[in-house]
């Protein structure tokens, strides 16, 4: 039996956190009467999915799919709650079939924002380059521009939307996720004094993906026609999966060879990133994160609490 200490992700929402298994999902948020309410989710089993989540380059694809979908409904656990007095929340709708189409409907809104703003991301740099084609020509200089443009455009909006207090407290809830999966992968006891210990910045993070689909993008670019422009618009649409299959293998990559001196830089620039997508929590934040993931692991460990938790 394999003693390899299982892979925990998570993610930052509003006044809480989300940690996820192979199995099971929970948040943990902290409502404004100081209490911790709980939300799981438990992903459904679909055969299909689990063999293509085993393809190198499709997996990727899935896992971003399927992680939007999850991280949707608890978003808006959260955004439902974390500024409601508990017992004076909106009675959910009991019938079944209303409560299918809602679930439904949040995972699908979910994934077509995702891809909606990578649509944006993808495409505004393209024509930013194009408008500048007569002082940077070429294929090299048109690339290279749109690479700029799309590097600037991610670091001006991930800035600009950290100024806000309520975004503010999310990227430091980001860290507070952070700090509690290192402190658990360094096997110390979950206190609020060992996982403040820790850095706010983790390989696996979904910061550095996206990084990581600027310059995979960069170097696949090369390999197809810009010209014409129209074509370009096109090529950059469909290129879309091919980018963030390999980028996704990137981020792996990098978390893979973390521990290895000669090799931990390659995932620096993901981790510089994170210096913006993350900020240090304060000790009432890392209660929370630690609250869910020790939730996640009784969870995993007894099956028979999830009727005492919120959930679908």
């Amino acid at each position: 039996m394999s003693n390899q200490t299982p892979i925990y992700g998570g993610q930052a929402l509003l006044e809480g956190v989300m940690f996820g298994g192979k199995k099971h999902t929970v948040t943990a948020i902290r409502r404004n009467d100081d209490s911790v309410d709980y939300y799981h989710y438990e992903k459904p089993v679909r055969p299909a999915l689990q063999k293509l989540k085993k393809i190198p380059f499709i997996r990727g694809i899935v896992a971003i799919i399927e992680s939007t979908g999850v991280g949707s409904r608890h978003m808006q656990f959260s955004g439902d709650r974390y500024d409601v007095t508990p017992g004076e929340e909106v009675v959910e709708e009991e019938q079944s079939g209303s409560k299918l189409q809602m679930i439904l409907g949040v995972a699908i809104v979910g994934v077509l924002s995702f891809l909606f703003g990578k649509f944006v991301f993808t495409l505004v740099p393209v024509f930013l380059a194009q408008a500048l084609a007569t002082w940077v020509p070429g294929k090299t200089g048109q690339i290279l521009l749109e690479s700029g443009f799309k590097l600037l455009l991610l670091l001006s909006y991930l800035y600009i939307i950290s100024l806000t207090p309520l975004i503010k407290r999310v990227f430091q809830y980001h860290g507070a996720e952070h700090k509690v999966i290192n402190c658990y992968e360094a096997k110390l006891p979950l206190t609020v004094e060992n996982v403040q210990a820790q850095s706010r910045l983790h390989y696996r993070c979904g910061s550095s993906f996206i990084l990581f689909t600027v310059i995979v993008g960069m170097f696949v670019y090369f390999f197809v026609p810009t010209d014409p422009f129209w074509f370009r618009i096109v090529n950059r649409i469909l290129l879309i999966p091919v980018v963030l299959g390999i980028s996704f293998e990137v981020l792996q990559a990098t978390n893979a060879v973390r521990n290895i001196p000669v090799l931990r830089f390659l995932g620096y620039p993901g981790l510089w990133l994170q210096l913006l997508t993350t900020k240090e929590p304060q000790d009432d934040q890392v209660e929370v994160a630690i609250a869910s993931f020790n939730k996640l692991l009784e969870v995993e460990q007894h099956p028979e609490i999830i009727p005492t938790l919120h959930h679908d």
